[in-house]
């Protein structure tokens, strides 16, 4: 199971139209925030794919939930914007609040600052920011779970 992940988009798609081009073997599409109708706008792209998507600070009037936490391929996923766990000041709350709800990834953005990191059983990503033309891939497989950082 591939899955890509996305943030911070801000409105920009083109980063996010060459990415999901580049990996058209992603079954999955995750984005954390501030951009949450940016996807629309590439529907012929995501059509077919699951999609989750989780509200930014800058999603402005969103009906999306703050947090999403889903099962995929026997793995629990926890996914964030982060700015209501102030990942701007470390990201222990965030990593406190996946621990609690038994995720195996947590995923977050809002700093536009790509992070990967596993820490005791726990993998950690933040793709950095698609406007900026960052963006994670995780692959979820019978071996184990692999966290890539990716540019377009």
């Amino acid at each position: 199971m591939r899955v890509i992940v996305f943030s911070d988009s801000h409105g920009s798609t083109a980063c996010m139209r060459e990415a999901l081009l580049d990996h058209p073997e992603a079954d999955m599409i995750i984005h954390l925030g501030d951009g949450e109708r940016d996807l629309e706008k590439l529907a012929e792209l995501v059509s077919g794919r699951r999609i989750v998507q989780v509200c930014g600070n800058c999603d402005f009037y969103s009906l999306l939930p703050a947090n999403e936490i889903i099962d995929v391929a026997g793995a629990r996923i926890f996914c964030s914007h982060g700015h209501t766990e102030l990942v701007k000041h470390g990201n222990q709350a965030l990593v406190n609040k996946a621990r609690s709800l038994g995720a195996h990834i947590a995923l977050y953005g809002h700093t536009h600052q790509a992070v990967t990191a596993y820490d005791d059983g726990l993998h950690i990503m933040n793709p950095g920011s698609i406007r900026a033309g960052e963006y994670g891939i995780i692959d979820i497989t019978p071996s184990g779970i692999m966290l890539l950082q990716a540019d377009v």
